[in-house]
């Protein structure tokens, strides 16, 4: 299967169903595993400032299966394969708007990005914190990912050059477009491009089985090889899927557990900054696919965030979200961002732990 027909390194939409299985014959838990490790800044025991905390139990996504496996160092066989990952201190983003784009959203978007490094200031538990994780892996030179990451460019095509569907390839179009026509420099040392699609964009395998993906660009399509990730706005297409657990499955229509508050009051952002946060750890983690992933096949490996989709939380497993925090006005988050931002983000795995970590820990 070629790289660009198989959905590989993706936030996938077939995410939970697995998990609720695998929870029924494991009691291995994120205390289990951290009470057998040394302590580390991304497992610290906080004390919530918070309105009340809640571990609320939503039904599986839609056509949900799921890598996760979180609180187990048995089952996971997360691996170095020798590549790169992003050292270079900072990591410049940066960001193609692609379509039209409210200033709100955009800014909440940015507040979150520039919320990773520790320069941004909020309290714990912080993005910030949740950052820190990732600069637990290294390469073969013991470089380890880099804590600052940065917004160094922008350009938005809200003329939809490539039109309202994209595939893939023409992602990478996009980027073309964005490198020659904005001041974009090609920065292979620190650079990666974020591409982030409008609501009103369709593209390939976009809710039927990604909700977003990352990967490096080929010289024959941009000029050089860049690594990227693509991410879009599911608030009109499928926001049950890609903005869950902000909104529910169809099925659920009428009975079940009502969908979570979002922090920011918009479902289909406030989702996507989840995703966001997913690729942006695994393009860290592994931007040339060839460094840290789990299994043995580099065309569907199982990176960090895979392992931990559907999880916020301590306690977190078997169809619960895990510990998180309600504000005074019932909208669910579990990290603090930069000009007091609040976040839904999902947990990622920790090679020191050997299980899924946050900041928002309690054990």
């Amino acid at each position: 299967m070629s790289p660009l027909s198989s959905p590989h390194h993706v936030f996938s939409v077939s995410a939970l169903l697995f998990v609720f299985l695998f929870h029924l014959f494991t009691t291995t838990t994120y205390a289990a595993a951290s009470s057998s490790s040394s302590p580390s800044p991304s497992s610290q025991t906080l004390k919530m400032d918070a309105e009340y905390m809640i571990n609320p139990k939503v039904p599986p996504k839609a056509l949900s299966s799921s890598k996760k496996f979180e609180g187990s160092s048995n089952l996971v066989n997360l691996r170095y394969h020798m590549g790169p990952v992003l050292s270079s201190s900072p990591i410049n983003i940066y960001l193609i708007w692609y379509g039209l784009w409210s200033p709100s959203h955009k800014l909440l978007i940015k507040d979150f990005i520039l919320s990773l490094s520790p320069s941004a200031k909020a309290p714990s538990p912080s993005v910030s914190d949740w950052w820190r994780t990732l600069s637990l892996y290294t390469d073969q030179t013991g470089a380890n990912v880099s804590r600052t990451v940065l917004i160094a460019g922008e350009y938005s095509d809200y003329k939809y050059s490539h039109g309202n569907q994209l595939t893939r390839l023409s992602i990478q179009q996009v980027i073309a477009t964005a490198v020659k026509s904005a001041p974009f420099p090609v920065d292979h040392r620190n650079g990666v491009y974020l591409v982030l699609s409008a609501q009103d964009v369709v593209v390939q395998d976009f809710c039927r089985a990604v909700c977003g993906f990352h990967y490096f660009t080929f010289p024959s399509m941009v000029g050089y090889t860049l690594p990227y990730a693509w991410v879009g706005n599911s608030a009109k297409q499928c926001p049950e899927v890609c903005a869950y657990p902000f909104a529910l499955p169809a099925y659920m229509a009428g009975g079940g557990p009502g969908a979570l508050r979002p922090p920011n009051k918009d479902v289909g952002v406030d989702g996507m900054i989840s995703v966001i946060g997913h690729e942006l750890a695994e393009l860290s983690s592994n931007p040339l696919v060839n460094a840290w992933y789990a299994g043995e096949d580099p065309t569907a490996p199982t990176e960090i965030g895979d392992l931990c989709e559907g999880l916020y939380g301590t306690g977190g497993g078997g169809g619960y979200i895990g510990q998180v925090m309600r504000d005074r006005e019932g909208r669910t988050y579990n990290m603090n961002g930069r000009n007091g931002r609040k976040f839904l983000v999902q947990w990622i795995w920790s090679p020191i732990l050997k299980a899924c970590a946050g900041p928002n820990a309690l054990d």
